[in-house]
């Protein structure tokens, strides 16, 4: 009685199959159509882009309860956090072509998802992705490191999902470069650091959530047990580095501010700072 399912606007099939032999009532159901300023551009007709395999699909939602605002897919009010989605199954029938022609593909197929930790929240009966049991361990252990309450400040469920990213990566091989993946590892940390120095944080902290991450994952993926000491090790030598190189930017827009002359910074001054020093 929770659940709400959606179908593209034209998909008999899907519907009848939801409402006569699954057995959700017609009450629950939404008809999505083409609400994206194009036929076929539509919240329930994926597509991998202007052309290529794509088909319509049906999504489940779960509505978390009235004391939560919004309102059902396809209503004013979606937006909302009360109905959240869950599962997705596309029906991958055609391949369009550059003309905007939909062919039926040889093979048709259903691509289905799942989002992991929103059926956690459901089956721990909570509201939010970051109240399960796994964000709570992180987010408790972000807060003593960086020396403030949990109060449910997105800062600081910025620290606790990237801790996650982070271990991971470093797990799986990856070090902080300045190109490919590497670079997409230090902007991930660079981005927690500047986000738990606006909670507080004074010197280095990241690093000391590794060993509640590997608390709460470390039986299911092994790696992290095994490179915990690495993991601590890169994090907390990244941090003390961009420590630094955020103390050279500040010099440098100090002194760019000294010089300045109107109220606009010069945009290569900005994107130095930006893409150099890491500013935000």
């Amino acid at each position: 009685e929770k659940l709400w399912v959606t179908v593209y606007a034209t998909d008999d099939e899907a519907y009848d199959i939801w409402t006569q032999e699954v057995g959700i009532p017609a009450e629950r159901m939404v008809r999505i159509g083409d609400n994206k300023g194009a036929p076929y551009a539509s919240d329930n007709f994926w597509a991998m882009g202007d052309t290529g395999p794509c088909g319509p699909c049906t999504e489940i939602f779960f509505d978390h309860g009235e004391h939560i605002w919004g309102g059902p897919p396809g209503s004013p009010e979606e937006d909302g956090d009360r109905y959240i989605e869950i599962w997705n199954n596309v029906f991958m029938q055609f391949n369009r072509t550059a003309d905007g022609v939909l062919h039926p593909l040889p093979a048709p197929s259903v691509d289905t998802g799942m989002g992991l930790e929103r059926i956690s929240a459901v089956l721990q009966h909570v509201n939010s992705n970051y109240e399960i049991d796994l964000f709570q361990s992180l987010l408790n252990a972000a807060a003593k490191a960086i020396g403030c309450a949990n109060e449910g400040q997105a800062s600081l469920k910025v620290v606790a999902d990237h801790i996650r990213s982070c271990g991971f990566l470093i797990a799986d091989g990856v070090t902080p470069s300045n190109e490919g993946r590497g670079y997409v590892l230090r902007r991930i940390i660079r981005r927690a650091c500047r986000h738990g120095n606006k909670l507080g944080a004074k010197g280095s902290f990241f690093y000391q959530i590794v060993a509640a991450l590997v608390a709460e994952m470390g039986e299911a993926f092994p790696e992290l047990k095994q490179q915990q000491a690495h993991i601590e090790r890169v994090l907390k030598t990244e941090e003390e580095q961009f420590a630094k190189t955020l103390e050279q930017g500040l010099k440098i827009l100090e002194q760019d501010l000294a010089e300045l002359k109107g109220s606009v910074i010069p945009g290569d001054v900005v994107f130095k700072l930006y893409d150099t020093y890491g500013f935000p």
